[in-house]
C-alpha cells in the first residue's frame, strides 16, 4: 500500500495483518480522491478527520496533499501501533493526532472540520449510527465533505444527509455526502 499523490506519493505504509483492519485498496482510495478533489480543489490548509482510521492511509494521503491537520480515530491497538508507524516514517507528527478509541465514544466537536473519511467494517451499518452521532455532536457543518466507504451493497437510513455523489468500486460502494439543508 502507497501514498498515491502529493508530497509523498510513492511512499509505503504499513497495515495491520489479519481481518481485524481492512485497508481500502489503492484504486478505491484514488476513486475517493478523485471525486473529493473535483469538488474540494485542493487539500491545502484543510483540517481532516480520519476516522475507523486502520492504517491511517485515507488521512496521510490527505496530508500528503496539503492537509493541514488530521485527526486519525481507531480502536485497534495494533492498527494504532502502525498509524503511528506510518506518521513517523512519513515525518507527519506535527499535522498529526491519533486518538484510540471507539468512534462513538468521540466528545462535541469544538468546531466542524473540512473533510470526514468513515472507512467501518462493512455491513455493519456502524457508518450510519457514527455518522448520526458525529452531526449531532458538532463535528459536521454545513460546509464539511463526508466520505463514507461501506460493502458495495450495503444500505441504511442517511438522515439528515444528502448524497452528493455514490460510485462503486470492487467491493467497496464511496459515498460523498452533506448535512442537508
Amino acid at each position: 500500500m502507497r501514498i498515491i499523490a502529493g508530497d509523498w506519493r510513492g511512499r509505503k505504509l504499513v497495515a495491520p495483518p489479519g481481518d481485524l483492519t481492512r485497508p481500502t485498496a489503492d484504486r478505491t482510495r484514488e476513486t475517493l480522491f478523485n471525486m473529493l478533489g473535483s469538488r474540494v480543489g485542493s487539500f491545502d490548509g484543510l483540517s481532516v478527520v480520519d476516522l475507523f482510521a486502520g492504517s491511517g492511509a485515507l488521512g496521510l494521503e490527505a496530508l500528503s496533499r496539503g492537509a493541514a491537520s488530521c485527526l486519525f480515530v481507531e480502536q485497534d491497538a495494533r492498527a494504532v501501533e502502525d498509524i503511528r508507524k506510518n506518521i513517523e516514517t512519513l515525518d507527519a507528527r506535527a499535522r498529526s493526532v491519533v486518538q484510540q478509541g471507539s468512534v462513538l465514544s468521540l466528545s462535541p466537536a469544538k468546531t466542524a472540520h473540512d473533510v470526514i473519511f468513515l472507512d467501518p467494517p462493512y455491513d455493519t451499518g456502524a457508518g450510519h449510527v457514527a455518522l448520526d452521532r458525529l452531526a449531532r455532536l458538532g463535528w459536521i457543518g454545513p460546509a464539511t465533505w463526508v466520505a463514507l466507504e461501506t460493502g458495495a451493497k450495503e444500505e441504511g437510513a442517511l438522515r439528515a444527509f444528502d448524497i452528493v455523489a455514490e460510485r462503486k468500486t470492487g467491493k467497496a460502494k464511496i459515498t460523498l455526502l452533506r448535512l442537508a439543508a
